[in-house]
């Protein structure tokens, strides 16, 4: 009997590793597939012609690598892990900093391109030979977002469904301001030239009063920054001056948990820092 029970114990030990190791293949492979997706849509819009499996494929290595590394140094699978996983989302972050910084170039070239813009209009151009001037004179990414909108309309989009997708790739109010002029001036008419001038006049104060507010904050983000790396610092130093008074924090239950609160707490308090100093403007 006891040898029945021995089997049936491995039998169903090897099920439940069977059906585990199943369940968690299937996962992997639907979030590789998500993670791909969303990485295609988000690589498109940046102009970047990257297969989205060799993101996922540097993501898995580099959360290999560094799990791999952190456990040498650390001895401490579950911290390990943990730090592989959250450097798992470095591709996602870096490709998210890509997008708003292509934004915020857009949103900067924008009132220079209007001035360009009006300018060609005045001088008897149409609206479609006016952006394909500009098209040709300006720099990435505006170049690139109104060379795409102009290819559209060639293809049969209307002018107001290229407006509509141009916003969808560049959502910010610069973008939807000057769509919303040029919907208007198509279906309506009127000096299309002179509203272009007042939006790009009154975009440009607003870049003034944006740089002028973040030079002001930025002493308040500087101090989340700090704040938020002395702990870690901290932790270092002392771990590096004396490795046994410290091993309690990094490889007990009781110094998980207290690295954990020390953690939520820290990310609480940059966070209402960063709360506190960021103006919209």
């Amino acid at each position: 009997m006891i040898w029945l029970a021995t089997i049936g114990a491995m039998i169903a030990a090897g099920l439940t590793l069977f059906l585990l190791h199943a369940g968690f293949l299937a996962a992997m492979k639907r979030y590789r597939d998500v993670y791909t997706q969303d990485a295609s849509v988000r690589l498109g819009e940046l102009f970047l012609f990257v297969d989205p499996v060799h993101l996922w494929t540097g993501a898995v290595l580099l959360c290999a690598v560094v799990g791999v590394v952190m456990y040498g140094v650390l001895d401490n699978a579950p911290l390990a892990a943990l730090m592989a996983l959250g450097v798992a989302r470095i591709p996602v972050w870096w490709v998210k900093y890509l997008r708003r910084r292509r934004l915020a170039q857009f949103d900067h070239q924008l009132p220079v391109t209007l001035v360009t813009l009006a300018a060609a209009l005045r001088a008897g151009a149409s609206v479609p030979v006016a952006f394909a001037h500009v098209v040709a004179h300006a720099e990435p990414p505006l170049s690139q977002e109104f060379g795409l909108m102009l290819r559209e309309q060639r293809m049969g989009r209307s002018f107001d469904d290229a407006l509509a997708a141009l916003c969808t790739r560049m959502p910010s109010s610069s973008t939807a301001l000057v769509a919303s002029a040029l919907g208007i001036a198509a279906q309506t008419g009127g000096n299309l030239a002179e509203t272009l001038d007042r939006i790009a006049a009154s975009l440009t104060a607003q870049q003034r009063l944006r740089a002028r507010v973040q030079a002001l904050t930025a002493q308040g983000k500087l101090q989340a920054w700090i704040v938020g790396s002395l702990p870690l610092a901290l932790g270092v130093a002392l771990t590096a001056l004396d490795p046994h008074g410290m091993q309690p924090l990094w490889y007990t239950p009781l110094g998980w948990a207290t690295l954990a609160i020390i953690a939520g707490l820290e990310t609480a308090g940059v966070l209402m820092i960063r709360r506190i100093v960021r103006i919209d403007v």
